[in-house]
C-alpha cells in the first residue's frame, strides 16, 4: 500500500513537472506573441477605400453618421441614433488594433463613408473585403454593407438612409433560425430605365456558426468583368457563379410570356377522365346500408352491474347558502362517479358494440374512364415579351461612390474592421493575408484549451489520468471490503473508530487520496488563469 501510494505521488509530481514545462513552453510563446507590437497595415496597391479604424481622428473626418429618419415609422424609432464607436476587440485585443463598434441595440443606425474616386463597372473587378465579429452573438439584425449608387440627388451622406439608392448589397444578416450572406445589386433595365433588386442564390456552406461563435470572419465579395462572382467567408468560397444565371428574379426578362388577352374556348375539355355513362349500378347495391350494425355476438362482460348508475348524486354535497331557488331552480347536488362502479367492467343498462356492416358499400357512382374529347390542359398561346431584353454584361451596373452601414440589431457591439474596396485581386489577397490571416493565427495561439494543454504534457496519453483515478481509488475499495467482512460483528460507526483508533496511519492515506484531486484540480484553475 505505501509503495502505491509513493509511486502515485511521484507520477503526480512527473506530470505536473511536464505540465509546468509546457506552461512555461506555452508562455514564451505568449511572450512571443505579446511582444509582437501591432502595426496598421498598409494596402499593397491601390483601393478604392481601405479602412482599419485605427485612427480615431481619421474616422471623425472622413465617416459621416446619419441624421436622417426612416418614413413610415413610428417617430419614436424613425431617427437613426444607434451608438458607434472606435474601440478594442472584448477579447483577443492588441493595443491600438481598432475597430469600428455598433454599441446599441433595437436601433437604427447609420454611418458612411465616400470612396477615394467612383468605380465604374467597365473591365476591372470589384473586390468588397471587411470583416465582422459578432462580439455578443446574433439574435436578429444584420452586419451587411451597402454600395451607394452615384446619384446627383443623393451625395449629402447625413441623410443616408434605407431608401439612399444602393449598388451593391453585401454582408450577413440574420433573423430567428434565417441565416443569410445576402449579395443583392440593383439591376437597371435598358429599355425603361427602371430598377429591379437582384438576390443571389442561397450559399452552400452552412452559416449559423458564424453568427454565434464570436469569433473575427472575412466576408469577400468579388464580381467579375465576365459576370461571374465569388463569395468567400474567411478566404474559403462559399457561394459563386454568373450574373446571368445565379439571381432571383433573373436579370433577363423571358423572350415569351402568356397572352394575357388568350381566353379558354367553352368547348375546351380539359377532364382527362370522366364517369362512365354507359354503367348501370348492380341490383345487390344497397346505398341505405348503415356503416356499422349491432354486434349480436357481443355479451355483456361478468360482473356488469345494470342496475348501478354510472354516477350517482354526491351524498356530501351541501346546498349554497346563497342559492335562491326563485332565480336558481330547484338545487341538485354535483354527480361524482358511483364507488360501486370503480371495481367492475361497467355500470348502466348494457349496450352491444357496434361492427363494421359487411354490406354497407356507399352511394354508388359510375366508375372513371379515359375521356375520349380530353384535349389536354389548357394554356393561353405565347406571344413575343414586349419589355423583353437581353442585357448580355449585367457586370456594368450603375458606378458607386460611397459605402455605408445601414442597419437595425437586436444584439450589441457588433465589430467591423479591416475595410477594403479595390479592383485588384493581389491587392485583396495580401491585405487578407496581413489582416485576418495575422489575426487568426494569433487567435490560435492564445485559443489552445486547457485540456489541450494538458493532454499535450501527457503525451496525448489519456490512460495515465485512469491510473491515477485507479490510484485515488484503491484506499476507498479496501476500506470498503475491510468494512463488509466484519460487517457482522460490529455496527459500522464502531467499526470506522475501532479501525481508525487503531490505525491512524489511515487519516494520512485518506487526506492523500482526497487532496491530491482537489489540488489538482486548484493547480489547473491556477494555470488556467495565467493562459
Amino acid at each position: 500500500m505505501a509503495r502505491l501510494i509513493a509511486n502515485g505521488i511521484i507520477y503526480l509530481y512527473v506530470v505536473c513537472s511536464i505540465i509546468r514545462a509546457d506552461e512555461s513552453n506555452d508562455n514564451d510563446i505568449q511572450d512571443v506573441v505579446s511582444e509582437v507590437v501591432y502595426k496598421t497595415p498598409e494596402v499593397s496597391g491601390f483601393a478604392y477605400l481601405v479602412d482599419t479604424f485605427d485612427d480615431l481622428e481619421k474616422f471623425k473626418n472622413t465617416w459621416v453618421l446619419s441624421e436622417a429618419k426612416k418614413d413610415s415609422i413610428d417617430e419614436d424609432i424613425a431617427k437613426y441614433d444607434g451608438v458607434w464607436s472606435i474601440e478594442e476587440p472584448k477579447i483577443h485585443a492588441q493595443e491600438g488594433d481598432l475597430g469600428l463598434v455598433l454599441k446599441s441595440k433595437a436601433r437604427h443606425a447609420a454611418v458612411s463613408t465616400k470612396l477615394s474616386k467612383p468605380f465604374h463597372f467597365k473591365d476591372n473587378p470589384l473586390i468588397v473585403q471587411y470583416e465582422v465579429n459578432f462580439q455578443e452573438g446574433q439574435e436578429c439584425g444584420g452586419a451587411y454593407l451597402k454600395l451607394l449608387t452615384l446619384d446627383p440627388e443623393h451625395v449629402d451622406l447625413k441623410i443616408f438612409h434605407d431608401k439612399t439608392p444602393y449598388t451593391i448589397m453585401f454582408g450577413p444578416d440574420k433573423c430567428g433560425n434565417e441565416h443569410q450572406l445576402h449579395f443583392i445589386f440593383r439591376h437597371k433595365n435598358p429599355l425603361n430605365g427602371s430598377i429591379e433588386e437582384k438576390h443571389c442564390k442561397k450559399p452552400r456552406e452552412r452559416l449559423e456558426d458564424f453568427f454565434k461563435d464570436k469569433q473575427p470572419h472575412l466576408y469577400t465579395l468579388i464580381i467579375r468583368a465576365d459576370n461571374s462572382f465569388e463569395i468567400k467567408v474567411d478566404n474559403k468560397v462559399v457561394n459563386s457563379g454568373s450574373l446571368l444565371d445565379d439571381f432571383s428574379p433573373p436579370v433577363n426578362p423571358p423572350l415569351e410570356i402568356e397572352d394575357p388577352s388568350d381566353v379558354q374556348p367553352d368547348d375546351w375539355d380539359d377532364r382527362e377522365r370522366i364517369p362512365d355513362l354507359s354503367a348501370v349500378k348492380p341490383d345487390d347495391w344497397d346505398e341505405d346500408a348503415p356503416a356499422q350494425i349491432v354486434d349480436e355476438d357481443d355479451v355483456m362482460p361478468d360482473g356488469w352491474l345494470e342496475d348501478e348508475p354510472p354516477v350517482i348524486p354526491n351524498p356530501d354535497s351541501v346546498k349554497p347558502e346563497d342559492w335562491d331557488v326563485e332565480m336558481d331552480g330547484e338545487w341538485e347536488p354535483p354527480d361524482i362517479p358511483n364507488p360501486k362502479c370503480a371495481d367492475a367492467p361497467g355500470c348502466g343498462p348494457y349496450q352491444q358494440k357496434m361492427k363494421k356492416n359487411p354490406r354497407y358499400k356507399g352511394k354508388w357512382s359510375p366508375p372513371l374512364i379515359n375521356n375520349p374529347d380530353y384535349k389536354g390542359k389548357w394554356k393561353p398561346k405565347l406571344i413575343h415579351n414586349p419589355n423583353y431584353f437581353n442585357d448580355e454584361h449585367p457586370f456594368r451596373m450603375m458606378p458607386i461612390y460611397a459605402v455605408g452601414f445601414e442597419l437595425w440589431s437586436m444584439s450589441t457591439d457588433i465589430l467591423f474592421d479591416n475595410i477594403l474596396i479595390t479592383d485588384n485581386e493581389d491587392v485583396a489577397r495580401k491585405w487578407a493575408d496581413d489582416t485576418f490571416e495575422v489575426r487568426r493565427a494569433r487567435i490560435a495561439e492564445e485559443s489552445v484549451t486547457l485540456w489541450g494543454r494538458i493532454l499535450k504534457a501527457t503525451n496525448y496519453k489519456p490512460g495515465w489520468w485512469a491510473l491515477y483515478i485507479i490510484y485515488c481509488a484503491i484506499p476507498v475499495v479496501i476500506y470498503v471490503w475491510y468494512l463488509l467482512k466484519r460487517a457482522r460483528e460490529w455496527s459500522v460507526w464502531r467499526q470506522i473508530g475501532t479501525f481508525t483508533a487503531e490505525h491512524p496511519w489511515i487519516w494520512t492515506v485518506y487526506l492523500i487520496a482526497a487532496g491530491l484531486p482537489i489540488m489538482l484540480v486548484i493547480y489547473c484553475c491556477c494555470f488556467a488563469s495565467q493562459v
